[in-house]
């Protein structure tokens, strides 16, 4: 196993489906215990890269680590260690917000005190005790990625992809997942992040990948990638490294919607990972 100080070690990382290279030789390293922010505007292959790290997909070329394990050989260990939310939310709508937590920890195998316990505990720290016997479908946007999120952390995961965690939420409901993010930090989590929007990976990475067209474009604290473009924010960097802004205001969609993979509904093993 690598260093138990790094979570996450990637090199020369490749995909491509069919002529479309999404990855390009990724080469990235994320320390235990830190927010990993991967920036980049849609079709840059932020969540190509969260699918390969989840073992969802098998890069082309290249080699990951995640929690210690091979991405490739070992995708059991790092199936035990990670949890995963994505973009479409894995809620099961027709259940009840205690009913969902409480299938995930009848999942993770937890005796069945111990997950009365942890649902209970979860459903007070996201804010969901009020709603937590209503059907997930009368839930705001807000309220279903917390419990999306909520859902993820069942099994007590050390490292968490959030991929896009907060695409079409409202700047309340945004700042809402900001601060359990923060939480997560305080009990050691590792949490790798692709999103879009420049100021929330200012927010919360200590480190920021900008991806574009499949390549790492510079790495580096949200103060260093500021010093090294001369810009005042990481909107000025993005926009001083590539030609381009990494997002647009209405556009929110999934950023490997290109993509022609046969892994694109990845659902159940989503559910196995979680």
């Amino acid at each position: 196993m690598s260093n138990p100080t790094t979570a996450i070690e990637v090199a020369g990382l490749t995909k491509s489906y069919a002529d479309n290279a999404v990855l390009r030789g990724i080469d990235l390293t994320v320390p235990a215990g830190t927010v990993y922010a991967l920036l980049g505007p849609n079709g840059a292959g932020k969540t190509t890269m969260v699918r390969i790290l989840s073992t969802l997909v098998r890069a082309d070329a290249g080699t990951a680590t995640v929690g210690g394990f091979d991405v490739r050989r070992e995708p059991d260990g790092v199936r035990r260690t990670i949890g995963v939310t994505g973009q479409f939310s894995a809620i099961d709508e027709l259940l009840t917000g205690r009913e969902n937590l409480k299938l995930m920890a009848d999942l993770a195998h937890l005796r069945r005190d111990e997950g009365r316990a942890r649902v209970d505990e979860l459903l007070s720290s996201f804010d969901l005790v009020a709603a937590a016997d209503r059907r997930a479908a009368t839930y705001s946007g807000g309220m279903k990625r917390r419990l999306d999120l909520a859902m993820t952390l069942v099994s007590r995961p050390r490292l968490i992809f959030l991929d896009e965690p907060t695409a079409g939420l409202d700047p309340r409901s945004r700042r809402d997942l900001w601060q359990i993010v923060r939480q997560l930090l305080e009990d050691s989590v590792t949490v790798f992040l692709t999103t879009q929007y420049l100021e929330e990976a200012d927010h919360l990475a200590h480190r920021v990948g900008l991806l574009d067209g499949g390549r790492l474009v510079a790495e580096g604290t949200p103060a260093e990638l500021k010093a090294q473009a001369g810009g005042e924010t990481l909107d000025d960097v993005f926009l001083a490294l590539t030609g381009h802004a990494a997002t647009s205001l209405d556009d929110d969609s999934d950023d490997d919607s290109d993509d022609e993979s046969d892994d694109s509904d990845d659902s159940d093993e989503l559910e196995e990972i979680r």
